[in-house]
């Protein structure tokens, strides 16, 4: 992908109501996501199987966009975790509360979980990864929504 369309794109994104563009295409892959409601726009581009002549032009918008999202998103969530204890995602995938569509949540707010027992599931690149506690307690606050994409270290659940 060129430099003129990844620009005409994150023109599009940051005059539209779209918060979030995702494009794959033969030599990569680019998202855009809005970082404020105010038009600022950050976008991310990971070439899957760029070619070497397209490799420098994808690197480029990494580099100057993400700052300002990565700073706004873990902000708030500091002050809960510093209440207790943070599950935290071992890997980037979607979070499901429970093992299938319809079933009862693993965790909820109020239960009583022991070290190794399952709380959530993340399904990362087609397979379902269970996710287990890693300390006992009792789960205050569940911090991710069913269906939500998670990110490699995001607060799950909170545990005191």
């Amino acid at each position: 992908m060129d430099l003129r369309k990844l620009k005409t794109l994150i023109d599009l994104v940051s005059e539209s109501n779209i918060s979030e563009l995702e494009i794959t295409e033969a030599e990569g892959k680019v998202r855009i996501v809005k970082a404020d409601p105010h038009g600022s726009v950050a976008a991310h581009a990971a070439a899957a199987h760029a070619a070497a002549a397209h490799a420098p032009m994808m690197m480029m918008a990494p580099a100057a966009a993400p700052a300002p999202v990565a700073e706004a998103a873990p902000a708030p969530m500091a002050a809960v975790v510093d209440t207790g204890h943070a599950i935290k995602s071992p890997m980037v995938g979607t979070f499901y509360r429970a093992s299938n569509p319809g079933a009862k949540p693993m965790a909820e707010v109020g239960q009583q979980v022991k070290e190794g027992d399952p709380v959530c599931i993340i399904e990362a690149m087609k397979i379902m990864n269970e996710i287990e506690a890693d300390k006992a307690g009792t789960i205050t606050k569940v911090m991710a929504e069913n269906g939500q994409a998670v990110e490699f270290g995001q607060p799950l659940f909170i545990i005191e």
